[in-house]
């Protein structure tokens, strides 16, 4: 399974949980932090691309079929750095839908805001990218720890979905 991080701080500890709880199913787990992967702000004037952060991601995106992301809430939606990554994988394939098409999605989010809007708003956008996002999602806060009940049944529906999608080919 493939864990993102959309910041180096809570929800980073967040995704270290995913990881954990994957691996102690015998489950492989690739965690990555977007902020490390240092994607220049995407502008649609851009042509000389986002370099070797993107083409780690796209290829992680190409060899996990189950995606895990945890992402706190900032100013009611998505984080920018979450935003950029997507816009960037969406210019840099021919079929960048086939890199979210059909692809079985968790949500997670460690956020002062309580993450109820976040989780929407990426619900939104990743359903719209033909991703099938999973019902249940984890929310924590500084006062509400994450449930690791929680984070135990979305790998579990996740590893489920997962076998069910190993037929599908991810075109790129």
């Amino acid at each position: 399974m493939l864990i993102l991080s959309a910041t180096n701080g809570k929800n980073l500890d967040l995704a270290h949980a995913f990881a954990t709880e994957v691996t102690t199913r015998g489950l492989s787990a690739e965690l990555i932090s977007l902020p490390e992967l240092q994607l220049p702000l995407y502008d649609s004037l851009e042509s000389s691309g986002a370099g070797d952060g993107l083409l780690k991601l796209a290829q992680a995106l190409r060899q996990h079929k189950a995606l895990i992301i945890c992402a706190p809430e900032y100013n009611g939606s998505i984080p920018p750095v979450l935003s950029n990554a997507i816009a960037w994988l969406s210019v840099s394939t021919d079929d960048f839908r086939a890199l979210f098409n059909a692809r079985p999605v968790a949500l997670a989010s460690h956020s002062g805001g309580g993450g109820q809007k976040v989780v929407l708003a990426i619900r939104q956008q990743l359903s719209h990218l033909g991703c099938t996002v999973l019902g249940r999602e984890v929310l924590s806060n500084s006062q509400k720890a994450a449930n690791p009940e929680a984070i135990a049944a979305l790998v579990g529906q996740l590893s489920a979905l997962e076998s069910a999608y190993q037929g599908v080919p991810a075109k790129v």
